[in-house]
């Protein structure tokens, strides 16, 4: 049989040198699944990401590895779940990365997808957030930067969008740490004021050297904490081009047009040779900077206004690639890192997103509205366009998926978690190859997921679930955000919801109305201790240490710490 003809059977699957797709990866920070027209929202505008959903594979039980962002992102760029490369943190305050001033980082040993594609001849871009660390050892040391990621070009924020970056919203970070910050500094600047009316009252006599010593005490205490959380905007909110700072603060009411320019301009630089965008929207994170013309647009607040405009920045993405001819031969996934942050208020205006029928939010460990998010693939020619699949899926099978579409070869050394989804996105196979799935809070298993494939059942068992404040509400509305521990119920034995039946996780079985519960529960315990046999410990880059502001770390344009510039101030801020 002639060589083409066979190649032709396989229809399509056969991945060559000149076969290999262009990549555009589009991911959105903290998006609520129920945000979108396609996943069956009616209050606001997306009509570009609909259209995408309509022209591809739309997945309904898409899942991020982790309910925030740092480990989220972790697992979609290296196809593992985070505890592997230690991003996880056995702290509530510190489950992401809280300074580009800190050590912590994604390890220089973990392979990207990125990395993998660029070995393949790939160019790679990543437009936008990052959030997986700088700095080791010195400031420009950047062993966590993109760029040593296996990206050749990085605009964007090494860090993330923060209501911190608007200098007239309400501080994010460590909010209610800062606060008791503020308190324990007005009570220690007290005492020296206490310990000199005895001698302005002539009641009795105060060593001088005892009061210069206790003021001295409350200003080190002051300076000791307000050096790094009284300047969170000019520390963390700063834009780069590869290793160069060019903005530092972030002039936040252009960074989206900026951003859009930049990935524009990477696909019309690339367009003759294979490449990777991923492009990692600030939108729809709090403080919702958006442009005028779209304030006002829905009907959703803010919020909605927020979205609509990252729609219009998909749509003018996608529109490059047409009118460049690239759409056909390239693979486009429109995703978020993880679900709506319920507990994002403005007073009683909500700042977060929807998560449709599914409980809970960002931050929120197992519930499904923080883990299931949005999983649109586009390849046009090789993927059936309107496709709907129901099988659980993860962020985590990107890497081997894109390994696969560009003949990459998977690392041999490290468990990859993540599965090759295009034989379920081409209609090849009928399930998904994910029989158990793990959902950590930081170091911390709170629930497993067990897709039962003779018959197509999915379990879920929850094994510990964090405590809602005001009990009832749904949300962790009085911290802001849920706790992993401390302020959490453990479940002996634990909540089991048929995911399949009861998606919204509201009618939990027990072996008094499920006949299978204990040999689901037994099932499922079994794996657990498997998983954990395939653990090895790794350094933790989310620990105190590696977390906390190092001013050595600390990126400066300028000199220290009188950091500041602008180097974009030449470039006019109009709409591409």
């Amino acid at each position: 049989m002639p060589l083409c003809c066979l190649l032709g059977g396989l229809n399509g699957t056969f991945v060559t040198w000149n076969s290999r797709p262009n990549i555009v990866l589009l991911m959105a920070d903290d998006l609520g699944l129920g945000d979108l027209g396609c996943y069956g929202n009616n209050t606001v505008s997306t009509p570009h990401i609909d259209r995408l959903a309509n022209e591809g594979v739309r997945l309904t039980q898409h899942l991020a590895a982790a309910s925030v962002c740092t480990p989220s992102r972790a697992a979609f760029l290296t196809g593992r779940y985070p505890i592997r490369s230690g991003m996880v943190s056995s702290n509530s305050l510190n489950r992401g990365l809280t300074w580009l001033g800190g050590s912590g980082g994604l390890p220089t040993n973990e392979t990207t997808l990125a990395k993998l594609l660029q070995h393949r001849g790939y160019r790679t871009g990543l437009i936008g957030k990052w959030h997986q660390g700088l700095s080791c050892a010195s400031r420009d040391d950047h062993c966590h930067h993109p760029l040593n990621h296996g990206f050749d070009y990085f605009y964007g924020m090494p860090f993330g969008l923060l209501s911190d970056c608007q200098a007239s919203k309400t501080p994010e970070l460590h909010r209610w740490l800062r606060i008791r910050l503020w308190i324990s500094t007005l009570v220690l600047s007290l005492v020296p004021v206490l310990l000199l009316l005895p001698n302005l009252a002539g009641w009795f006599s105060v060593p001088w050297s005892v009061i210069v010593l206790s003021a001295l005490v409350a200003l080190l205490f002051f300076v000791s904490w307000y050096s790094s959380y009284g300047f969170v905007r000019r520390w963390n909110c700063i834009l780069m081009r590869n290793h160069e700072i060019v903005q530092q603060p972030m002039r936040e009411e252009r960074v989206s047009v900026l951003m859009l320019k930049e990935a524009l301009a990477f696909i019309d630089r690339h367009k003759r040779e294979p490449f990777l965008l991923f492009v990692s929207f600030l939108h729809v994170h709090t403080p919702l900077v958006t442009k005028e013309k779209f304030v006002g647009h829905s009907k959703f607040g803010l919020y909605g206004d927020n979205v609509e405009e990252m729609d219009w920045m998909v749509g003018k993405i996608l529109e490059a690639l047409e009118q460049e001819r690239l759409s056909n031969r390239t693979l486009v996934h429109f995703t978020s890192d993880n679900g709506g942050r319920l507990e994002a208020l403005d007073g009683a205006a909500r700042l977060g997103g929807w998560n449709g029928v599914y409980q809970g939010g960002s931050g929120m460990a197992g519930w499904e509205g923080g883990i299931r998010v949005p999983g649109i693939f586009r390849w046009p020619t090789v993927l059936q366009a309107g496709k709907v699949i129901e099988e659980p899926t993860s962020l985590m099978d990107l890497f081997p998926t894109l390994s696969y579409v560009g003949g990459g070869i998977l690392p041999h050394d490290r468990v990859i978690d993540g599965r090759n989804l295009m034989p379920l996105l081409e209609g090849r196979v009928a399930h998904s190859d994910h029989e158990f799935l793990f959902h950590y809070c930081g170091t911390y298993l709170h629930t497993v997921r067990w897709h039962q494939k003779d018959c197509g059942t999915v379990w879920k068992a929850h094994y510990v679930t964090p405590n809602f404040h005001p009990e009832g509400s749904g949300a962790c509305y009085g911290s802001a955000m849920c706790s992993c521990s401390g302020d959490v119920t453990h479940h002996d034995p634990p909540l089991l919801f048929d995911i399949s039946r009861d998606p919204s996780e509201s009618q939990p079985l027990t072996s008094d109305n499920e006949a299978l519960f204990d040999s689901v529960i037994k099932k499922i315990e079994a794996a657990i201790k498997e998983h954990r046999g395939s653990l090895t410990p790794v350094p933790r880059q989310l620990s105190v240490f590696h977390t906390i502001w190092k001013p050595w770390l600390q990126p400066c344009c300028g000199t220290f710490p009188f950091c500041g510039c602008d180097k974009e101030s030449d470039i006019l801020p109009t709409a591409p």
